[in-house]
């Protein structure tokens, strides 16, 4: 017999799901219906960093014309080393003053230049600014203020004009070296590092009545550099010129200070060209001289001496620097190439790599890092200082005596013999070698160069 299956219908179903449900039942599952929620929230900002290396700048082509740091060997390290970093193409041209000055000369007349920066020295400047071949770089100068720079390094930039013709770029210059021995009998009151020349004589003295030694000494020797004392120091420290009151009461004042202090000066220093060496040999305890020729004492023994400013007289701390300066000829084809070189050439790194690759001391204030040696920092602090002095007065190298510059040093050398050696009359022998200097200036046509007044370009007056 066959089970018989029969299709309720969808009513039916329902009808008696309902009367379960009444009856009791178990209710029937809950129905979850799926939603979709949209939430907005604020948009997120994310930071980003990013390394974006700066296109370095590129100066372009510049020809560097320079009567400094000629020799191969300097020349080479200014290519090779000083200028390694810079952001252009320099063509460095180290040239004899001749075919320097001859060369500028003829670009300028002509109206058009492939030089577009000079490197030289003071004396070299001077012709220029006066012939109009110089651009004034009193803005750039401005741009440089924070470089400590010197005011007495602008002032002589300047040329006794309301302009700037160069920007002080390295000089050298004389000192003085203190073995520190001598500490011990320094006058009261006397600082070692703003010496004036009444303390340095008392300090001799006070040497010589103590141990009975004379440990002063000067480079009196036939290539000794004494007469640059008397042109760069004695002289105008005492009168505040050189040429202009050579015969003063001033002056003469200053040679009477020599003639007072030579009895406590080292005998054998009319013997001494470069005074390391008795220092070295402790022959002198104190002396005065060119920093390259006290370099070696310095080098040696650098705990044993102390480098310090020369003295200072009743016109000032006078002083003379070999400076050296950076200047932009008026047709130069890159000025602000050579601008952004003179920039380079004295930031302290640079000066500093200046200094330990050629010599010379910087012109800015710098701190001196570990890699320059004992010696040269000892030197290059007491030029700093020096030069930075707030009565500081350089005098410069003599300027246009062409090659008679060896007969304006006998007229000193002269004056020294007769007066401190041979011990004749101070007045006398001014008033003759008046004439033999007025004479000098007048054969020349020598203008006056800091610190005696400018001349106009004519011959300096002795008056």
């Amino acid at each position: 017999m066959k089970t018989k299956r029969f299709a309720l219908p969808l009513g039916v179903l329902l009808i008696l799901a309902l009367v379960i449900t009444a009856c009791g039942g178990a209710p029937p599952a809950p129905q979850t219906v799926p939603q979709t929620v949209v939430v907005t929230a604020p948009p997120q900002v994310v930071e980003v960093t990013r390394e974006v290396t700066p296109v370095p700048p590129n100066y372009g082509e510049i020809v560097w014309l320079s009567t400094q740091l000629r020799p191969v060997q300097e020349a080479e390290r200014v290519r090779g080393v000083i200028l390694a970093n810079f952001p252009g193409k320099v063509d460095f041209i180290p040239e004899d003053e001749g075919p320097f000055a001859d060369r500028v000369t003829a670009e300028v007349q002509a109206g058009k230049g492939t030089v577009s920066l000079l490197g030289a020295l003071h004396g070299n400047f001077t012709t220029m600014a006066a012939a109009g071949q110089l651009e004034d770089l009193s803005a750039l100068r401005g741009e440089l203020q924070d470089r400590g720079i010197p005011d007495a390094f602008w002032q002589v930039a300047q040329m006794g004009t309301d302009k700037t013709y160069y920007i002080p770029w390295m000089q050298a210059t004389y000192i003085l070296a203190i073995n520190k021995k001598a500490l011990e009998y320094l006058p009261a009151g006397a600082d070692v590092n703003a010496l004036t020349y009444d303390q340095l004589a008392a300090w001799a003295r006070a040497i010589y009545e103590k141990t009975g030694s004379t440990k002063f000494g000067l480079p009196a020797g036939e290539r000794g550099l004494l007469h640059r004392f008397f042109q760069g120091y004695l002289i105008p420290a005492f009168s505040g010129g050189v040429v202009t009151t050579f015969a003063s009461d001033d002056a003469a004042a200053g040679w009477k200070w020599l003639v007072d202090v030579w009895p406590y000066v080292h005998p054998q220093s009319t013997t001494y060209n470069f005074m390391q060496e008795p220092l070295l040999s402790e022959e002198v305890w104190i002396a005065w001289d060119h920093t390259a020729r006290l370099k070696d004492a310095f080098e040696n023994k650098p705990d044993d001496f102390l480098a310090v400013p020369s003295p200072a007289g009743p016109k000032g701390r006078a002083f003379m620097p070999v400076l050296a300066g950076l200047a932009i000829p008026t047709t130069a084809p890159n000025r602000a190439g050579a601008e952004a070189l003179i920039k380079y050439l004295t930031s302290p790194e640079v000066q500093i790599t200046t200094l330990r690759e050629v010599g010379f001391f910087p012109v800015v204030a710098v701190d001196y890092p570990g890699f320059v040696s004992p010696g040269v920092k000892l030197e290059g602090e007491a030029v700093t200082a020096q030069s930075g002095a707030p009565d500081a007065l350089p005098s410069l190298l003599p300027i246009g005596l062409g090659a008679k510059s060896a007969d304006f040093n006998k007229i000193f050398l002269d004056s020294f013999r007769r007066i401190v050696l041979n011990k004749e009359d101070i007045a006398t022998v001014l008033s003759e070698q008046k004439a033999v200097l007025q004479a000098l200036m007048n054969e020349t046509g020598a203008p006056c160069w800091a610190p005696d007044p400018d001349s106009g370009g004519q011959p300096c007056q002795v008056k």
